[in-house]
């Protein structure tokens, strides 16, 4: 997975106030989550808010980032964990990340890259990708940046399912039954289809 650094600075005041004078002042609020628990057995929030201009990096963008965090000096190695925006503007309001090591596997969803010209865009259909990520379940290390699917073989009318993949030392969480990507017929590929017909059957006739 590719990495980024961001850094932060912890925040002391909490409640809906100070959140507020904070993105007044261009940051936004964040949670790190990870190992450590409260009393009532929940995981346990670490405050800290991060310039927004920071953040832009790893929020939006197609990329998922194994992100090491700066928070006033102390290093963190974390994954996005949810977002929160503006239902109007939506402007980034909080952010939630956890925390990873490298032994603990985790779960991510990785881009789908597919690779090669199917046969069926040759013969004319049209490539539908259904999913755009894959959820994987493994330690950071092995995640890769994206999922490599072959299309080369795939024909009109075909799909490939997540069950139809594998990938030496990931476990694909996603539904087997899930479509990754299909070939859809087109009009053009089908009067093709029938202008061939026509042709075999008129040479079938002169013969005759």
């Amino acid at each position: 997975m590719k990495e980024i650094s961001v850094k932060g600075q912890k925040r002391t005041e909490q409640g809906k106030k100070a959140c507020k004078m904070m993105r007044k002042e261009g940051l936004v609020p964040c949670n790190l989550y990870g190992e450590k628990r409260g009393e009532n057995g929940l995981p346990e929030a670490y405050c800290f808010a991060v310039p927004m201009t920071e953040l832009r990096k790893v929020v939006y963008t197609p990329h998922v980032y194994i992100i090491n965090l700066d928070i006033d000096g102390q290093k963190h190695i974390a994954i996005l964990k949810e977002l929160q925006f503006h239902p109007v503007s939506d402007a980034l309001l909080h952010v939630d990340f956890y925390e990873v090591t490298p032994e603990k596997p985790i779960t991510v969803g990785i881009p789908v890259k597919l690779c090669g010209l199917a046969q069926g865009v040759r013969d004319g259909g049209r490539m539908n990708l259904s999913i755009r990520k894959i959820n994987v379940t493994a330690p950071y290390p092995r995640i890769p940046e994206h999922l490599d699917v072959d299309v080369t073989k795939l024909r009109i009318g075909k799909s490939i399912k997540v069950g139809d993949l594998s990938y030496e030392g990931l476990e694909l969480s996603t539904s087997k039954e899930v479509i990754v990507c299909s070939v859809k017929m087109t009009r053009a590929a089908a009067t093709a289809g029938l202008n061939a017909n026509y042709d075999e059957s008129e040479e079938e006739n002169s013969e005759a």
